[in-house]
């Protein structure tokens, strides 16, 4: 995959080997139950992936996702990256079937996402078009920031059958892919966040579950 995501990062290259890694991930789907989503501040967290080029076989590769899934779905959450699982492998999962109320489907253009598996993905905004909305993470408990981000973009990735696959996504699938790319590259969305307006979780429910930031944005002082 030559097409860059279009964010530079500095975050240091994983120094991981093709046998480290493959031993992890062996260590991961053999555990029983599913393995604790790393934390901001784990190093995984923080190095770009490295890109997946054949260091697990077949059999090992459709167990990870497997895992991956069952991991995401139990969060619950719509997308996960290898490196929240403590394994930096250029790997992320998405699915977004969860129920919406329709004024805030409506506000933030989503629709349901089948379940995908990317390996080694990249995206490219289409147009000018940027939308900022609340979101979370996995690996930032208990905090919700807004991020502005490219309204479509186009993606590439492998799969995991070894096929290469590109589509466009737009609105709240568009950012699904956005956030878990990031991932891979060692960015967290706080760092793309409107800072005035991180809440804590539970101001979030209290006063700012609404279908767009505009209240907040008014309220705390940053730009929706």
């Amino acid at each position: 995959m030559s097409t860059p995501s279009p964010y530079r990062t500095t975050a240091p290259e994983s120094d991981w080997t093709a046998a480290r890694i493959a031993e992890a991930a062996a260590e991961l789907v053999a555990t029983e139950g599913i393995p604790p989503i790393v934390q901001a501040g784990h190093p995984a967290l923080r190095t770009r992936a490295v890109p997946f080029d054949g260091q697990l076989d077949a059999e090992l590769l459709d167990a990870l996702v497997l895992l991956m899934r069952r991991t995401m779905h139990a969060a619950p959450g719509v997308g996960l990256a290898a490196p929240q699982i403590g394994l930096p492998l250029s790997l992320a999962v998405l699915e977004d079937t969860w129920a919406a109320d329709e004024e805030s489907a409506r506000a933030r253009d989503r629709v349901p996402l089948s379940f995908t598996a990317m390996l080694n993905p990249a995206y490219a905004p289409l147009g000018d078009g940027r939308a900022g909305f609340y979101e979370g993470c996995l690996s930032v408990r208990g905090y919700t920031a807004v991020v502005r981000r490219a309204a479509a973009v186009r993606a590439q990735w492998t799969a995991p059958d070894g096929s290469a696959r590109s589509a466009e996504f737009s609105g709240w699938q568009a950012r699904i892919v956005q956030h878990e790319t990031d991932h891979l590259g060692g960015t967290l969305y706080l760092d793309r966040a409107e800072p005035r307006s991180l809440c804590a979780n539970e101001e979030y429910t209290a006063r700012w579950a609404q279908p767009t930031p505009e209240r907040a944005a008014r309220a705390l002082g940053f730009s929706a």
